[in-house]
């Protein structure tokens, strides 16, 4: 039997600042939100993060932006940087986390993944220190972390990877970190039963660290945030709070997500049993010093990448 993780009380209990990232990139960053309210409701302070890493549809560059696409950021480090309400791609695009820091008033941390996992451990360490933080919590909206890589569904897995492994090696190096899975399926890509075959897995190797639903409050909040930062996946734990029920469709009807109220759950994980006991992606690009190279340890392992479908559609496009 794998070796029990410290508690979620004691993590929280001896903590008094965090760090939540959205991991995803996108609107994560609204999905957060939600953890970073009941952290605040434990007594903490807390500092909203997500990835330079906009949707296709807002973004029509593959991949990340780098701090040299950007404007109107305050850089910490190469890899991460603090975003307010006007910070945007040079090409005019604004970040989820430009509109969050709007809607907010504050600054929001934005992760560069450019550099592999060594650059999100270098760039979130630098945040950090900066931001004064003694918690990490990396929150995905929809439960695609939890791959292990053969679901048919799974769409993307790279920025997930990638976080993911950087969390894990900030935790070896002594910071308190958490994970946390927010949605239960609603960015359409693991199945419901998918995710849960995956938290008994995790159950069983004692990574599961317990769980926190929205409230009326949080979820009010919620429907207000994403009125000013565009996201499908992180508004569907809301509609499924409000009682919706059958099924919906997300991005232009190509992926159904069922909806139910079990989505306004956000679990709280062990990263490193996480890592250990599932994630075959993230033990794949640990290491990795460059997306590319994180992106290509995903195909030696047989998993097609975001970064792929987005660099097929620019090609296709150009031509």
């Amino acid at each position: 039997m794998s070796s029990a993780s410290p508690s979620l009380e004691d993590i929280i209990g001896e903590s008094s600042r965090s760090l939540v990232i959205g991991i995803g990139g996108g609107g994560d960053v609204a999905g957060a939100l939600a953890t970073a309210r009941f952290l605040e409701f434990c007594g903490l302070e807390f500092v909203l993060g997500g990835l330079s890493w906009e949707r296709r549809v807002f973004d029509p560059l593959p991949g990340p932006r780098m701090l040299s696409e950007v404007e109107n950021v305050r850089p910490l480090h190469q890899y991460a940087w603090m975003a307010n309400r006007a910070s945007q791609t040079k090409a005019g695009v604004y970040f989820a986390e430009s509109r969050m820091a709007e809607f907010l008033a504050k600054e929001v941390l934005l992760v560069d993944i450019s550099g592999g996992a060594q650059g999100v451990v270098a760039g979130v360490e630098r945040a950090i220190e900066e931001l004064q933080t003694d918690l990490l919590v990396g929150l995905d909206v929809g439960g695609d972390s939890l791959a292990q890589g053969t679901e048919p569904g799974l769409r993307s897995p790279l920025a997930d990877s990638v976080m993911l492994a950087g969390f894990v090696e900030l935790e070896k190096r002594g910071y308190r970190v958490l994970w946390g899975v927010f949605g239960y399926g609603s960015d359409g890509e693991l199945t419901v039963n998918e995710i849960e075959a995956a938290l008994s897995i995790l159950a069983s190797a004692g990574g599961l660290m317990g769980a926190w639903s929205l409230t009326p409050k949080t979820a009010a909040e919620l429907e207000a945030a994403i009125k000013t930062v565009p996201t499908e996946a992180s508004a569907i734990p809301v509609q499924g709070f409000r009682g919706a029920s059958g099924e919906s469709g997300i991005r232009d009807g190509s992926r159904r997500v069922k909806l139910t109220p079990l989505s306004a759950l956000t679990f709280f994980i062990s990263a490193t049993k996480l890592f250990e006991a599932l994630s075959r992606p993230a033990q794949a690009v640990y290491g990795s010093s460059s997306l590319d190279q994180a992106n290509d340890a995903l195909h030696a392992i047989g998993i097609k990448t975001e970064l792929d479908s987005e660099r097929e559609y620019y090609q296709a496009q150009k031509a």
